[in-house]
């Protein structure tokens, strides 16, 4: 096989079908494109700029290096970049266990058979995007998301088309309020992005320090005491880039609907049903959330 081409392997119960279906929901995400049946991402990594394509082979995701350093460190690097945006090392069985005990949810285990948490592997993008998408629909969100990347990331080109690369926390810190603003970003989501880069840029905050907290909470707390990081940010974060299953993001619409529509609250006040719910399922609460969204693009709920 060619320096380009990385085989990597996934945990039985994996389908690039269902990952490919969330990447490929008819947003304009800036951030991936999709060419036929592969997605095509550019990332900023220690050894210089990658551009690279993932496909489904069989029990594999083949990666291929299209642009960008091609070194063993390189290589390992995204291999495990990869793995990690998949979580294709994780044996979601237990978790098919539990979804089969349920008469609610058990349909899932089939219906949406082989689909991962897909992740956000780099906490600062994960927050900046948060961030962005609070209080906005979906549609706008990503507008915003494109305005910013493409003004202050950088790029890669390749095959007659440009592919973003999320900015640094470093140019992102020096970004000027008034043109967020421009850019249709509030004053106050214009200051937090601009507060979080600047914290990041001056190394208060990393994924290696959060990494290193003894758990959920203080993990939660490190993240709060950030302007524009609310609890829904932060356990989205949590469970985005450190795959944390406590990190359920209460009070998400979409959440709120699919636990209506399969029965489980009649009423979104109905707080004790949700813990009482997601208690069923420990270890593997926000994998539960992430199968829950997912189940809003069905017609009709069982």
């Amino acid at each position: 096989m060619d320096q380009q081409t990385l085989l990597i392997p996934a945990s039985p119960i994996f389908s690039f079908r269902e990952c490919h279906w969330f990447l490929d929901r008819d947003y304009d995400d800036c951030m991936h494109t999709i060419r036929g049946e592969s997605v095509l991402k550019a990332i900023r990594t220690p050894f210089g700029d990658i551009l690279f394509g993932v496909s489904g082979d069989g029990e594999f995701l083949k990666t291929t290096i299209l642009n960008g350093p091609v070194t063993p460190d390189a290589r390992n690097f995204l291999a495990d970049y990869v793995a990690d945006w998949f979580d294709v090392r994780r044996d979601i069985g237990p978790f098919y266990e539990l979804l089969r005990a349920d008469s609610r949810v058990a349909y899932m285990a089939e219906a949406f058979r082989g689909l991962r948490l897909v992740g956000i592997s780099d906490m600062f993008e994960a927050i900046c995007w948060s961030i962005i998408g609070q209080q906005i629909n979906l549609t706008f969100a990503y507008k915003l998301k494109r305005r910013m990347v493409e003004r202050y990331g950088t790029h890669i080109g390749w095959g007659g088309e440009v592919f973003p690369v999320f900015p640094a926390p470093e140019v992102l810190a020096g970004a000027n309020i008034e043109e967020l603003r421009a850019m249709q970003f509030s004053q106050k989501k214009a200051e937090y992005v601009v507060g979080i880069a600047r914290a990041f840029a001056e190394g208060k905050l990393c994924p290696e320090l959060i990494a290193a907290l003894p758990d959920f909470e203080s993990r939660q707390k490190a993240l709060t005491a950030y302007k524009g990081v609310g609890i829904w940010t932060a356990n989205y974060v949590l469970m985005k880039t450190f795959r944390m299953p406590e990190g359920i993001p209460h009070g998400d619409v979409g959440l709120l609907n699919a636990l209506t529509g399969h029965g489980i609250i009649g009423e979104r006040s109905e707080k004790d049903k949700i813990e009482a719910f997601f208690n069923a399922f420990p270890g593997w609460e926000t994998y539960l959330t992430f199968y829950l969204w997912r189940s809003l693009a069905v017609k009709r709920l069982p």
